[in-house]
């Protein structure tokens, strides 16, 4: 009998059927994924207080809906949430001299509290598509899918514009060598900081989104928000290069995180599907993350591999002439 549910439960169709609501939080959280692109690649700097911040937006959507605001007023109010908390970061970082990941850790512990407050000291708070008019819901699908992937190329071009500039630049010099940035006259604390706010800025927005999307805000909704994007940019660069090699332009790479955020929750959805342990899913999160770290490592180590066994059979072949 176990094994005819099982069998049941395993039926193709239910997993064609999850893998559109997979897509939906994918380019969701493919926006969220952007923006520790900022800071992991370009700045170089492990940003933790993503896991704070992407809270933080929830939250502040999710409340500014209730208090009668638009959706939109809700988003923005979320991108600017967020700046503040890559704000905090940036200052703890560059006035004071912690460290950043130290720093970011620090925020990430305030944000808990900060969360709490703005929701009114409760760890969830439900946001109804019936009373409210959300940009996107969970109950429309297509649309939702719509809706993010908009969001996702607007915010695509809007950075891909923004680094071209000279401002952009900058930021992109200060992470790249922060030292010769200096000696060029550009200002490597304020560039920080901008860079952690706008981080934080697309990951709030991020939160806002899927807050409207499943319908509630909750305290730890933004907890592990820092492996999903690590793994996002990590598969997104392993596919972009298996694909397009030295082609993949910055454009390509931020389309492709996204599209690594896609393949993710894809991944999780199949998880799911199999029926197994919900509990174990952070396990299954870091091991997709670990394996996919490591193809870039062993596919250079094979190389390398290769091109010392060529230059031996090269020696042996020159000398075997002689």
């Amino acid at each position: 009998m176990h094994t005819i549910l099982l069998a049941q439960a395993l039926n193709p169709a239910n997993l064609f059927a999850a893998m559109p609501g997979g897509v939906a939080q994918g380019l969701i959280w493919g926006v969220m994924a952007l923006g520790v692109y900022i800071t992991f690649r370009i700045l170089d700097i492990a940003d933790m207080t993503v896991d704070g911040s992407f809270t933080t937006g929830g939250a502040v959507a999710v409340m500014s809906i209730v208090a009668g605001h638009s959706a939109a007023y809700a988003l923005v109010a979320a991108f600017i949430a967020g700046m503040i908390a890559g704000l905090a970061t940036g200052l703890l970082h560059t006035a004071l001299g912690i460290p950043a990941i130290l720093a970011s850790i620090l925020t990430q512990l305030a944000l808990y509290s900060i969360n709490l407050a703005i929701m009114n000291m409760s760890s969830n708070q439900a946001l109804s598509v019936d009373k409210y008019n959300l940009i996107l819901t969970s109950r429309i699908i297509p649309q939702a899918i719509l809706t993010a992937l908009i969001f996702c190329v607007v915010t695509i071009c809007v950075l891909y514009w923004y680094f071209g500039t000279q401002h952009g630049s900058s930021l992109r010099a200060t992470g790249c060598n922060p030292v010769m940035a200096k000696a060029q006259g550009i200002n490597i604390n304020t560039m920080k900081i901008i860079g952690l706010m706008i981080s934080n800025g697309l990951v709030a927005m991020s939160g806002a989104l899927l807050a409207q999307y499943q319908g509630f805000a909750d305290i730890n909704m933004g907890r592990g928000s820092i492996v999903i994007g690590l793994a996002s940019i990590i598969i997104g660069e392993v596919l972009g290069n298996a694909l397009l090699h030295k082609h993949l332009n910055f454009a390509g790479r931020l389309a492709f995180t996204v599209i690594g955020a896609i393949i993710y929750y894809l991944v999780i959805v199949v998880v799911l599907w199999l029926r197994l342990p919900s509990a174990y899913l952070k396990m299954f999160s870091s091991i997709i993350v670990a394996i996919f770290l490591a193809v870039p490592y062993l596919q250079n180590l094979s190389r390398s591999s290769f091109r010392r066994a060529g230059r031996r059979s090269s020696r042996r072949q020159a000398g075997d002439s002689k």
